[in-house]
C-alpha cells in the first residue's frame, strides 16, 4: 500500500465519518492550540504595534529642553529669575557632546497665513534643519524639500506647509513654488509635509532666525530637540539626560540644586523603558503559548493512544485477512497526518479571521485625514512561520503518540488481538 493512494485516503475519510467523536476530540485539541497560539502572540503584537505606533511622530531617540523660572538664588541673581534659552545652547550642546546627533531649536507661534483669498490661523515654528530627522518628517518625491542650511545661513522667507494647511490654502491645486503671506510677509513654499500626526497638524515652517526677526524675540528659543546616539539601556539615556541639564544648568548660571529649571523630555528613555516592557510580555505570551500547545500535544496523545487501544481488534481482524504490520501502521500515521492537519488547517483560519476581524472593528490600517490619535491596538498579526511551525509540531506529536501503542498493537497475534478489550 502506498501511503498516498486512493483507496487508503478513502478509508482514512470512512474511519473518521464511523468515529466522528475520536476525530473531533483529536482535531479539536490541533485547531484550538494553534487557534489559542494566534490570537495570543497576535493581541501582543497588536498591543505592541498600537503603542509604539504613538512614537512615529517622531524619532525614538531624542530629547527635547526647554527653560523655566529658576527658585533659588545664585551668583548674584535673585530666585524666580526667567531663564531663556538662545542660540549659543544649540551650539554649545552640538559642540559639547559627540552623542548629540540631529538638533534644533524651535520657536513658534500662532500666525495668519493666507494664500489669494484663503487664509486661516495656523502654527508657525521656526527651526533648523535637523528638526525633520527629529521629527520624522514625510516629504515625497516631488512634494519638495524641508529647510536647510542654505535657507538657514542667507535667512530665506521660505515655508514648508503641512497637508492640512496646504489642502485649506490651495483646496488640492499645486502648492509648491507659490508664495503665502504670514502675518504680511511672503514666503515662498518649498515643501509639503505628509506626516498626519496630531503633533503636525496646521503647522507650517520657516528657517528659525527668519522667524526670530519676523516675531522680534534676538536670539532667542523657546526649547532644543535632539537625537542621541550609542545608548542601549534607560540607565545610560536617563544618565546622559541629567548631563545635559547640569551643562545648560551651568551655562545659565542656574544653581546646581536647582535644575528642574531646564525642563526635560527624555523621549529616548520612555522609548527604551516601554520596549523592556513589551520584551517582558513577549516572553509571557510565548510562555502561555508554549503551554497551550503542549496541553494540544497531550491531548492528541492521550486521545491516539486511547484510539489505538480500541481498534486493536480491527487490526487483528486486518491481519487474519492478509493485511501486513506495515500496511495497518501507514493506514494509523496517515490517518493521523490527515486529521491534525485539516485541524490545523482549521485552527489557522480561525486565528486569522478573528484577528482581521478585530483589526477592522478597531480600525487599523485607515489613518484619519484629520490626523492620528492615541493607539493602544494597531495591525494585530503574526508570524507565519512560527504559526505553521507549531501546526508541524503538532502534527509529529501525533504522529509519534500514535506510532509507539500502533507499532506495539500490530505486532500482536490475530488471535490476540481479537480478543482484546
Amino acid at each position: 500500500m502506498r501511503f498516498l493512494e486512493f483507496d487508503t485516503l478513502t478509508e482514512i475519510l470512512t474511519t473518521m465519518r464511523e468515529n466522528k467523536l475520536r476525530t473531533f476530540l483529536t482535531g479539536f485539541a490541533v485547531a484550538w492550540g494553534i487557534f489559542m497560539l494566534i490570537i495570543l502572540m497576535g493581541s501582543g503584537n497588536g498591543l505592541k504595534n498600537g503603542i509604539t505606533a504613538n512614537f512615529n511622530d517622531r524619532a525614538t531617540n531624542t530629547m527635547m529642553v526647554w527653560s523655566g523660572r529658576t527658585a533659588l538664588p545664585y551668583k548674584g541673581f535673585k530666585a524666580y529669575r526667567k531663564v531663556n534659552l538662545t542660540n549659543d545652547e544649540i551650539t554649545m550642546l552640538k559642540n559639547r557632546f559627540k552623542e548629540i546627533g540631529a538638533i534644533s531649536g524651535e520657536i513658534d507661534r500662532n500666525s495668519t497665513v493666507s494664500f489669494t483669498t484663503e487664509s486661516g490661523s495656523f502654527n508657525v515654528s521656526g527651526v533648523q534643519p535637523g528638526y525633520g530627522l527629529i521629527n520624522n518628517m514625510k516629504i515625497k518625491e516631488g512634494d519638495g524639500r524641508f529647510i536647510n542650511d542654505y535657507d538657514i545661513n542667507q535667512a530665506r522667507k521660505v515655508i514648508v506647509l503641512s497637508k492640512k494647511v496646504a489642502d485649506v490654502l490651495f483646496k488640492n491645486k499645486k502648492a509648491l513654488g507659490k508664495w503665502v503671506k504670514v502675518d504680511g510677509l511672503f514666503f515662498q513654499v518649498i515643501g509639503i509635509d505628509t506626516n498626519n500626526t496630531m503633533n503636525n497638524e496646521g503647522k507650517c515652517y520657516i528657517p528659525i532666525n527668519t522667524a526670530q526677526k519676523l516675531y522680534q524675540t534676538g536670539n532667542k528659543i523657546y526649547n532644543i530637540s535632539f537625537t542621541i546616539l550609542g545608548f542601549t539601556t534607560k540607565e545610560e539615556i536617563d544618565a546622559f539626560g541629567q548631563k545635559i541639564r547640569e551643562t545648560l544648568g551651568r551655562q545659565l548660571i542656574i544653581h546646581p540644586d536647582d535644575l528642574n529649571t531646564i525642563g526635560l523630555w527624555n523621549q529616548a528613555a520612555d522609548y527604551e523603558q516601554t520596549m523592556k516592557i513589551f520584551s517582558t510580555i513577549d516572553l509571557f505570551i510565548l510562555f502561555i503559548g508554549i503551554c497551550t500547545l503542549i496541553a494540544g500535544i497531550v491531548g492528541v496523545g492521550n486521545i491516539m493512544v486511547i484510539t489505538v487501544k480500541e481498534r486493536t481488534k480491527e487490526f487483528g481482524i486486518r491481519k487474519a485477512l492478509g493485511a501486513t504490520p506495515g500496511t495497518i501502521l501507514r493506514s494509523i500515521l496517515l490517518e493521523s497526518i490527515v486529521i491534525t492537519s485539516l485541524f490545523g488547517l482549521l485552527g489557522i483560519i480561525l486565528g486569522v479571521g478573528l484577528l482581521e476581524l478585530i483589526g477592522k472593528a478597531m480600525g487599523v490600517g485607515n489613518e484619519s485625514s484629520e490626523g492620528q490619535t492615541m493607539q493602544l491596538f494597531k495591525n494585530p498579526s503574526v508570524n507565519l512561520t512560527l504559526v505553521l511551525g507549531a501546526t508541524g509540531l503538532l502534527v509529529l506529536s501525533g504522529l509519534f503518540a500514535g506510532y509507539i501503542p500502533a507499532r506495539k498493537a500490530v505486532r500482536i497475534k490475530p488471535i490476540e488481538a481479537m480478543h482484546a478489550e
